[in-house]
């Protein structure tokens, strides 16, 4: 066995969904999920499949990202995970629609950090470990780092006013 480290490549901006799922029915339900959480989602999704073919299967609303999620779960290489790059939406906004398919296991990050995917590596099998999401914190938040991030929320439309 090997341990592997395969960092998944994205622009800054793009937020990102990494589970594992069970069954081929996974892409179509996924994308049902998405599309009715969010009006005019861009999104690609990759998912790979652990036995017959053996294929990434995959499907999206928007080329690139789709084009990045198909690389990136081709590079991870771990059966029946999955991948959701997400370009106009948060994770907050999808999750709870994607943890209701019915073959989602486990959900491993929803983030948009930069993100490792730790695996071990079984000659013709991988398996997910973890991941490494984001870097590690550089202290405690003040009284003034509260009052920015809660700034920050209002003004992305998640808190509304003081106390609120």
């Amino acid at each position: 066995m090997e341990l592997v480290r395969v960092m998944i490549e994205k622009p800054a901006d793009v937020n990102i969904i990494f589970g594992q799922a069970h069954f081929i029915k996974t892409v179509e339900d996924l994308h049902e999920a998405l599309v009715t959480s969010v009006p005019g989602i861009k999104f690609g999704l990759a998912f790979s499949e652990s036995s017959g073919p053996r294929l990434v299967r995959w499907t999206g609303s928007d080329p690139e990202l789709t084009e990045l999620a198909r690389r990136n779960v081709l590079n991870i290489a771990a059966g029946h995970c999955f991948l959701i790059m997400l370009g106009n939406a948060y994770p907050i906004n999808v999750l709870p629609a994607v943890r209701s398919v019915a073959e989602v296991c486990t959900i491993y990050c929803a983030t948009a950090n930069p993100v490792e995917v730790i695996l071990a590596d079984l000659g013709e099998a991988r398996a997910v470990l973890g991941v490494a999401d984001g870097l590690k914190p550089l202290g405690v938040e003040t009284e003034e780092h509260q009052q920015e991030r809660l700034s920050f929320l209002r003004r992305i439309g998640y808190k509304l006013g003081p106390g609120v």
